[in-house]
């Protein structure tokens, strides 16, 4: 392995957590990923009036620290906002992904009772986030409506709509190597539908609780004060992080042993988060522990006889805490990427001090 997943071999680049299926995301990933990560993303309108009246104010703060990414879809490609709009470009979102969106928001429409928008809007779609002709398909089928009390142009839709096409563009997002994203959400059904496999696509995939391994300071804990503690204690949250993504890594690609994995490893990790730890103890800050769990895409060379029952088995203890694993199969990507495949769920409301 040259560098750890996520980092460069300078050792001083984490990647950014890319949040969805909303513009702003709580105040526990946000607090998550400037700790651990080099910030956060999400995706957004790609009409900029639209973005400045979603996106709230810390969210744009952090956006002139380099610190926050908006990104959003131009008419027919991805665009970074490098704070201004960037439009153009020739394709939107095209082959499996595409091909993915349809077959699923068409078995949606077919069922008997299917998910129709409510006003006011169980959940809404900006229009500046699709493609026109994802927008139409929705109106035809009757999964989406104008929703107009929101002031600029968005659609009505059920969660269910909203979590599919959104978490199937963060993943999508995701294999851009430029931009080093790691898909994240505190939404269980926006996790388990941008991962749902569309048969007969689908690869295989180690789903793993990382438990109380990455501690956040308590949800009232001013963003100024963990950024200051980033900044103080940056070696000890670097080390931390390099340690986990090689696990993570090395886990992908020796799918075969990892127990074999987990042992070589084991010693580095629980160092560097005991270091981690005691470095929050000096602190006047609260911490709780979120319960986070991480699909990681195995190698396409991964076969069948991988396929265990999907519960969750031993795979070892670092620090005092357990690590469990699983075997889950998933819709693989368009474009796979060499270093990494993965997706974090956070349950927030899960919280342990």
């Amino acid at each position: 392995m040259v560098a750890p997943v996520g980092v460069d071999e300078a050792g001083d680049s984490m990647g950014v957590l890319l949040y969805y299926p909303t513009v702003n995301p709580p105040t526990g990933i946000l607090h998550q990923a400037l700790l651990y990560w080099d910030g956060i993303a999400s995706v957004v309108p790609r009409d900029p009036r639209v973005y400045e009246a979603v996106a709230d104010r810390e969210l744009r703060l952090l956006e002139e620290h380099e610190l926050y990414r908006p990104l959003a879809f131009a008419d027919d490609s991805l665009d970074v906002l490098d704070h201004r709009y960037i439009g153009g470009g020739s394709s939107w979102l095209t082959g499996q992904a595409s091909a993915v969106l349809i077959e699923e928001i068409e078995r949606i429409a077919a069922r008997p009772d299917p998910p129709r928008p409510t006003s006011p809007p169980e959940a809404v779609i900006y229009t500046t986030k699709l493609s026109h002709w994802l927008e139409a398909m929705l109106l035809h089928l009757r999964l989406a409506e104008p929703a107009r009390q929101e002031g600029f142009g968005a659609l009505s839709v059920s969660r269910e709509v909203q979590t599919l096409i959104i978490g199937v563009l963060a993943r999508e997002l995701a294999v851009n190597p430029d931009l080093a994203l790691f898909p994240c959400t505190d939404s269980e059904d926006a996790y388990r539908s941008s991962l749902r496999p569309a048969s007969p696509m689908r690869s295989l995939a180690w789903e793993i609780e990382l438990g109380r391994l990455l501690p956040v300071p308590a949800p009232d804990t001013p963003t100024a004060e963990v950024l200051a503690f980033r900044e103080r204690y940056d070696d000890e949250r670097v080390r931390l992080m390099r340690a986990l993504h090689r696990l993570l890594g090395d886990l992908r690609r020796d799918y075969e042993h990892p127990a074999d994995v987990f042992a070589q490893l084991r010693r580095e990790l629980s160092a560097a988060l005991e270091d981690y730890r005691a470095a929050g103890r000096s602190t006047r800050m609260a911490w709780v522990h979120r319960s986070i769990t991480v699909s990681v895409a195995l190698a396409a060379a991964a076969g069948g006889a991988l396929l265990l029952p999907d519960i969750g088995w031993l795979l070892g203890t670092i620090g005092g805490y357990a690590l469990n694993i699983a075997t889950r199969e998933i819709r693989p990507l368009v474009r796979a990427r060499d270093d990494h495949d993965f997706s974090y769920l956070h349950r927030v409301r899960s919280g342990l001090s």
